[in-house]
């Protein structure tokens, strides 16, 4: 490492055109340079365990443990416990985002534990909201930094006119999501609207309902696969409203997508959604209190309607709050702090007195 320039290992592979485009956009967005550059590196077993790095940046830490092959678990499992008892051995601070504030897979007692011992190594937590602050890892400090928008990334590929009647739901279905009471509400949704479900299916019992309930209601499509970026492009912006019936516990990817690509969206009525909603600007966040009904989508579509007639909502919403150079300088500033706030623990902890111990000798 250069002087200043703390090594950082992320806790992912090198991104794919299938990985979450959040890391993909972190990556490209830390600096290199500069009095507060970093140098980055992507997971292996091989470097976490043996390789040189002066932070460790873990997200979604459940997926460390997790595997899909015959005995992965048990092996992803012992890679952990020595992990971590690296981490204790050379004092390497680790930086935790806080995408989920835990899994929504229960993984088992192991996983439980494990995950429970990470948290109790994190030294910062990186907080996408201020309002999961203090739900993971209370002895780490919580830094909040607000989840990037998608704008540029997005920017090379057809954009199409939203159509009119078009919902949407893309991204990741898991339970959670609540894409089966979608569907609940918009077969029961009369007249002449058509709904576009899509993105990778991993539950095959959800998978199956989902493609049954399509199959029911010709107005409905399911392209349950991975979607690449110009297909998602295409399918969001042909929407007229993008419909997510959930409330994340963290950051909102697919809240964040829409907005990219200047779509209104519908979500559950609460603190996240009226903050969103002040944030952006109105006309762009419409929400809904109770179980989504056919009455919640008529209204929100009228809302978007009434909007677009009375120039109430603005060309694009306002994310200027989630630029990427702003979301990258934030990560190479809390890299930074971690490795100061670890370098003076050890200072610390070899200047006490022979003897001292909690509450003084």
């Amino acid at each position: 490492m250069g002087p200043g320039r703390p090594v950082v290992l992320q806790s992912f592979r090198t991104p794919r055109p299938t990985s979450n485009p959040y890391l993909a956009a972190l990556l490209e967005s830390l600096p290199a340079g500069g009095e507060r550059g970093v140098d980055v590196r992507t997971f292996s077993w091989r470097t976490a365990l043996l390789g040189r790095y002066d932070v460790l940046h873990v997200h979604w830490p459940e997926l460390l443990l997790r595997s899909h092959r015959r005995g992965g678990r048990a092996a992803r499992a012992a890679a952990t416990g020595l992990l971590l008892a690296r981490l204790a051995l050379r004092r390497t601070p680790l930086v935790r985002t806080v995408h989920n504030p835990s899994p929504h897979e229960d993984g088992g007692r192991l996983e439980r534990f494990l995950l429970a011992r990470l948290d109790a190594a994190t030294t910062v937590t990186v907080h996408l909201s201020a309002r999961t602050v203090g739900t993971v890892c209370p002895g780490s400090t919580a830094v909040v930094v607000p989840h990037g928008h998608y704008r540029g990334q997005y920017a090379g590929h057809e954009h199409r006119a939203p159509v009119p009647g078009r919902l949407v739901h893309p991204g990741l279905l898991r339970p959670y999501k609540q894409v089966e009471a979608l569907l609940a509400a918009f077969t029961a949704l009369p007249g002449e609207h058509s709904l576009h479900v899509l993105g990778a299916a991993p539950d095959a019992a959800l998978a199956g309902r989902v493609r049954a309930a399509a199959a029911g209601d010709d107005r409905v499509r399911a392209d349950l696969h991975h979607v690449g970026d110009a297909e998602l492009v295409r399918a969001v912006t042909a929407a007229e409203l993008v419909v997510l019936p959930y409330a994340p516990r963290g950051g909102s990817g697919a809240q964040l997508l829409a907005l990219s690509l200047d779509r209104p969206v519908l979500l559950p009525a609460g603190p996240a959604a009226a903050e969103l909603a002040a944030e952006v600007g109105p006309g762009w966040v419409h929400t809904f209190t109770g179980p989504l009904s056919p009455a919640h989508l008529q209204a929100a579509l009228a809302a978007v309607r009434a909007d677009a007639r009375t120039g109430t909502r603005a060309d694009h919403p306002d994310l200027s709050a989630r630029g990427w150079d702003v979301v990258g300088r934030a990560h190479a500033d809390v890299y930074h702090r971690a490795v100061g706030r670890a370098a003076g623990d050890h200072r610390a902890h070899h200047a006490r007195p022979v003897g001292a111990g909690v509450g003084g000798a």
